[in-house]
């Protein structure tokens, strides 16, 4: 039996969605992370980073959600999440290392410097240059989708997970610049039904 340790509004809804995509039966273990449930040493021995997400799979724990993702694809292939073509294949590594470094980087730093860190330890002037940067991170992913319908191709995979859920982040955040056809495409793949499911499973939990 798979089970994703989650939270709600933070980035284990990618996990819970491939999930969902997949098809996959699986336990959510709800970690309060406001109450310091990510802390615990009960879950620090499942994830030491004390973040979520973290899936187990019977003896095999994976952390971090672009990896989670990667894992849940391969594990239940016949849904395509992870590409098998090897073209297809570097694409969708292509955006997931991109997602991870560049795109979601920006947003992660305004909610650091909002409400994550220590109070004493936030510098609200680090906001403006964040922005900035997440509004160049978005120029260069329109770019590369180039009007296409997915990621990676003719069809959904994990990447678009990725993406369509760092740019809603972006539009909770207030950080509105992604393009029109940016803002299009992350509303289509946002409106899957596994999306969906997956977010009342986190909050059901």
């Amino acid at each position: 039996m798979l089970t994703l340790y989650g939270c709600p509004n933070s980035r284990s809804l990618r996990a819970a969605w491939a999930l969902e995509e997949a098809g996959a039966h699986y336990d959510y273990a709800r970690i309060d992370l406001k109450k310091g449930e990510g802390r615990s040493a009960q879950y620090l021995a499942v994830n030491p980073g004390g973040k979520v997400p973290a899936l187990i799979d019977g003896s095999i724990v994976v952390t971090e959600s672009g990896a989670i993702l990667t894992y849940i694809g391969e594990r239940f292939p016949q849904r395509g999440l992870v590409p098998v073509d090897p073209a297809r294949r570097a694409k969708y590594f292509e955006w997931c290392f991109f997602v991870i470094s560049e795109l979601e980087q920006p947003l992660w730093t305004i909610a650091k410097h909002r409400f994550a860190l220590p109070p004493d330890w936030r510098v609200p002037q680090i906001e403006a240059t964040a922005v900035r940067e997440f509004a160049r991170a978005a120029k260069v992913a329109d770019a590369r989708l180039a009007g296409s319908e997915f990621a990676a191709g003719e069809s959904f995979t994990a990447a678009d997970i990725l993406i369509a859920h760092s740019l809603m982040w972006a539009r909770s955040a207030g950080v509105t610049h992604a393009s029109p056809a940016l803002e299009t495409y992350a509303e289509r793949i946002w409106a899957r039904p596994a999306r969906t499911a997956a977010d009342e499973r986190e909050r059901a939990t």
